[in-house]
């Protein structure tokens, strides 16, 4: 599939999203946050970072970028849609994902090789996980903490849209150690934790991180 990764001003992490996305089987295509244009991609990766600074809220002006109006619009056709770190507070901002991601209850910036489960495996984006999987991925953030109201908490896990879920001491005070969501129809995806950061023994964990990507492959696969 061909994937499109944009890039924010303060973006960080892009490249490293381009080149999972390559190690997962895909073709990465580079996408500017200032264009109208999605490049015919068949999916789309919102990357790590600080997007204008942060400033505002994470994500708040990234939401307005031009390429978003069109990332809205395809995710509402059910475009996979990926949203890493300060990818998931854009989701959030932008309202394609509820509930909103705020500072870490010590205030701190956290950077850790963090355990998760993987909790829907029906994702275009979890599918080469089996349901209930452990993981180990890197966490960085310094706003981290998904909430939300008890009733979308309720609505989310009644529903099974919890996608990852931390294991061990709760790392950034998220409401019910909520790792990465997804929205009603499963297609755009919200984490915190950096999958990109795990696909290769040489850089980081290990490469538990690879299969947000390779499930994309063989979803493609499976529908030719």
């Amino acid at each position: 599939m061909r994937v499109g990764v944009v890039t924010f001003p303060g973006s960080l992490d892009d490249v490293d999203a381009q080149r999972a996305v390559k190690v997962g089987g895909n073709e990465a295509v580079a996408l500017w946050h200032g264009d109208h244009d999605l490049r015919g991609v068949d999916a789309v990766v919102l990357p790590g970072g600080f997007s204008y600074g942060d400033y505002l809220r994470c994500g708040a002006i990234s939401r307005f970028s031009p390429v978003m109006t069109e990332v809205i619009e395809a995710a509402g056709r059910g475009m996979p849609v990926l949203g890493i770190c300060n990818g998931f507070q854009i989701l959030c901002e932008s309202h394609l994902l509820p509930g909103a991601l705020i500072r870490n209850d010590h205030r701190k910036f956290g950077c850790l090789d963090q355990r998760l489960r993987i909790e829907n495996c029906r994702t275009p984006w979890t599918s080469s996980y089996a349901e209930g999987a452990e993981v180990t991925i890197v966490l960085k953030n310094g706003e981290g903490a998904y909430v939300a109201d008890e009733h979308t908490l309720d609505v989310l896990e009644g529903e099974g849209r919890v996608v990852a879920r931390y294991l061990g001491p709760n790392p950034n005070g998220s409401q019910r150690a909520i790792a990465g969501i997804t929205n009603e129809r499963g297609n755009v995806v919200g984490l915190m934790p950096h999958p990109e950061h795990a696909i290769e023994d040489l850089c980081g964990p290990g490469t538990d991180g690879l299969g947000f990507f390779t499930s994309l492959a063989a979803s493609a696969l499976s529908q030719a």
